[in-house]
């Protein structure tokens, strides 16, 4: 009888920024499937999603793929749901609003690799900092690059699962990294980013390596903060044709700033000062090519003749990509086009 073992993945209802949680299911003779994955169960009240007197949360799964670095082994993403069967308060992906998948999305997920010894950055001294940033950012040599065995192995991993990851590159700031996944669908592209972030924060603990996914973990110094830009399109931004269909469409977002900020990730007043490649967090504007807006008009997408898609700068690194997406879709269709 072969026996297979299933990481069933959720997040949690810590507050302001969830955190990953995972156990592991063995099941005979598994197919391999989604639709073969059962619904379980897990204590809420450890986890801050239920009283101790009534803790039963249950886990749906939503999502599927290999889990490489086991034997016979699957990562399994899970909705959070009440008792009753309804999302849990805590469950961003119940919000989305797109079940024809027709946005598409692609997430730029920035993180700092964290030397638990030092409580900084891997490439920072034990006291002080590294020479200025300028070397860093897509940098090659183990002067300016560090960590790149660890974030080498995270690509394929992912890759081996199946995630999509379109590619990975050394940030501006000395042991920030970044890699890319896209899909044809909100809610899979917040899964696939998920389950790379629980990849890579497991590949951590081989390393002793922590994973800060922190927006401003330098604080108020001269070092890039991290962020997840989000790339988006629907059909309309994918065939318009059309520079004002896209400014309209921009300015859709305009009236509703304090929404998008309040789900784009905690403590984001100290990354979006208008500084390294930001917009004030109060503010809001677009712009081709500009990567100090809140939003960037790929130049690509003007190439094209106004076919393509947009990048809204504001999300931080530690932001769900399920309540992006959700909050992006349902601005972008007030649209008036």
């Amino acid at each position: 009888m072969a026996k297979s073992k299933l990481e069933y993945i959720w997040l949690d209802g810590y507050k302001p920024t969830q955190s990953l949680r995972s156990k592991t299911k063995i099941e005979n003779n598994f197919s391999g499937k989604l639709e073969d994955c059962d619904m379980w169960s897990f204590d809420g009240s450890s986890t801050e999603q239920a009283p101790g007197g009534s803790s039963d949360c249950l886990l749906k799964p939503v999502y599927i793929c290999a889990d490489p670095a086991r034997r016979d082994a699957y990562l399994v993403m899970c909705e959070v749901l009440n008792a009753d069967g309804t999302p849990h308060e805590s469950n961003g992906r119940a919000t989305i609003e797109d079940d024809d998948n027709d946005f598409w999305f692609g997430f730029e997920q920035e993180y700092f690799l964290w030397n638990l010894e030092t409580d900084k950055p891997l490439g920072f001294p034990a006291n002080g900092y590294p020479a200025p940033q300028g070397p860093y950012y897509c940098s090659v040599g183990a002067k300016n690059a560090y960590g790149r065995d660890i974030v080498e192995e995270h690509l394929d991993i992912c890759l081996d699962a199946g995630l999509n990851v379109e590619g990975i590159n050394a940030e501006v700031a000395a042991g920030q990294w970044e890699f890319q996944i896209f899909a044809k669908g909100a809610k899979e592209a917040g899964d696939q980013i998920w389950v790379a972030r629980y990849l890579l924060e497991r590949l951590g603990e081989k390393y002793n390596v922590a994973i800060n996914w922190h927006c401003k973990p330098l604080g108020a110094t001269d070092w890039n903060g991290s962020g997840m830009h989000a790339n988006f399109s629907n059909t309309v931004l994918r065939t318009c044709g059309s520079k004002e269909t896209y400014e309209v469409i921009c300015e859709s977002f305009r009236p509703y700033v304090a929404e998008h900020i309040a789900v784009y990730g905690a403590d984001n007043h100290l990354r979006l000062t208008g500084k390294h490649e930001t917009q004030s967090i109060d503010q809001f504007s677009f712009g081709v090519s500009d990567r100090g807006a809140s939003i960037r008009i790929p130049i690509a997408a003007v190439e094209k003749g106004w076919k393509g898609w947009l990048e809204d700068r504001r999300p931080n690194s530690a932001a769900d990509p399920y309540k992006v997406a959700a909050r992006i879709i349902k601005t972008v269709k007030t649209a008036n086009v």
